[in-house]
């Protein structure tokens, strides 16, 4: 797998502490590809911190560096094949998971026109279908994942990518062992602009989430997710797939508290658009000319901006968390 610039790309692993500890505290950056700018910071700042004192004999730390490397380094937020990871993480061998209404939207998100008659005309059904049935309702259709379509939006795969193998390969040699464990996914682009939000999200209420709750009280905020559920956290709680989930199932075992950090950016109008222009972008256009990186640039600035406030805001709410963390578990 290689970058923009042929360099070779790789998910690193950084473990502090005894591998062996029956504590572990984990984290997990680049799930969404250009995400992982926020999330790479996050980790490198936590590790500087760690030169400064001396974990427990019973804690170990396990810092997964960017499980999407292709999406990091070609500024995408899916992977290398079109897909989104926090649609991939299901059975494949059983029935995948069927949106059929998402068919309605597919012709919209193919349109070969990044300007122009055809983009108006699709601009004009997707006003239409949010006209009858509501902006929420068609995010929750589109955004809930597909599994047909390759070159559609929001693609899951047809089978378990490179990322998913890997990182149930680092679950495996990394985490398991241990009776209790922490572990963060960091995410940015939902919710209120600098505003890190700490989540719980899986397919139903699990053993530790009583625990994590018990952490950090109303600081948490929990999404189980499902074909009709809602939730006005800004991610998409009708999707399935999500890391979240795969880690607590790769993980039965264990008294695991599995977390997501996902700081908010612009607004998700602004944000879909930008994601609906990448998607043309590599269906149809050039990343190297003039639009090409006009739409890289969007992308870039809306999943990690370049606003100072909003870096030192995120980072410090982040080292808030991992703080309070890291805390809870050297007690339990």
């Amino acid at each position: 797998m290689r970058g923009p610039r042929r360099e070779m790309l790789a998910t690193d692993v950084a473990v502090i502490g005894d591998p062996l500890a029956p504590k572990r505290f984990i984290v997990v950056s680049g799930t969404h590809g250009i995400e992982g700018y926020y999330g790479s910071e996050s980790q490198i700042a936590f590790l500087y911190s760690m030169q400064k004192r001396a974990l427990p004999a019973d804690v170990c730390v396990v810092m997964v560096h960017l499980i999407n490397p292709w999406g990091t380094a070609w500024l995408r937020r899916v992977n290398e094949d079109n897909v989104d990871l926090n649609r991939n993480y299901v059975a494949f061998n059983e029935a995948l998971p069927d949106n059929a209404r998402y068919e309605a939207f597919h012709s919209i998100y193919l349109c070969c026109d990044l300007d122009g008659p055809a983009r108006r005309r699709a601009d004009e059904r997707m006003a239409e279908e949010i006209k009858r049935l509501g902006l929420a309702t068609v995010m929750s259709i589109v955004e809930a994942g597909q599994y047909a379509h390759a070159d559609g939006i929001f693609f899951g795969g047809q089978h378990a990518t490179w990322s998913n193998r890997t990182l149930r390969a680092i679950a495996k040699r990394f985490m398991e062992g241990a009776h209790t464990a922490m572990c963060f996914d960091l995410h940015t682009g939902a919710g209120a602009f600098g505003h890190a939000m700490l989540m719980a999200v899986a397919q139903e209420s699990y053993p530790a989430l009583a625990k994590s709750q018990s952490v950090f009280g109303p600081w948490l905020y929990t999404v189980i997710t499902g074909p009709a559920a809602t939730t006005d956290s800004g991610i998409a709680a009708t999707a399935t797939g999500y890391t979240s989930q795969a880690l607590l199932d790769a993980l039965p075992g264990m008294d695991l508290m599995q977390l997501v950090i996902e700081c908010g950016t612009y607004d998700g109008i602004r944000g879909h658009r930008a994601l609906r222009d990448d998607h043309w972008l590599h269906l149809y256009g050039d990343p190297e000319d003039e639009t090409g990186r006009r739409i890289k640039a969007a992308l870039a600035e809306h999943f990690y901006p370049a606003d100072q406030d909003w870096r030192e805001l995120t980072q410090l709410r982040t080292r808030q968390i991992f703080e309070r963390g890291l805390r809870a578990l050297q007690a339990a």
